[in-house]
């Protein structure tokens, strides 16, 4: 079972507690508390690049696609 369906799964089964933990996360990230790894940017032109990143295991944490960003860092 992959995340997906298990966090979907979740969330159809309970609402009120999957709202509830996504709150608590944004909360935890609006503190500081969290601070996602971002691995590499895109621009969105080049988005399939960054997906055969991820799908070649090239990703360490997040890729984020940005527009209008000329200084990207790309792997």
């Amino acid at each position: 079972m992959n995340n997906r369906c298990f966090w979907g799964a979740f969330a159809a089964r309970e609402p009120e507690k999957s709202q509830a933990n996504f709150t608590e996360l944004l909360d935890f990230f609006a503190a500081g508390h969290l601070s996602p790894h971002i691995c590499a940017t895109y621009p969105l032109e080049k988005a399939p690049e960054a997906l055969t990143s991820m799908m070649k295991r090239k990703v360490i944490g997040k890729v984020v696609l940005v527009t209008g960003n000329p200084n990207s860092k790309q792997l």
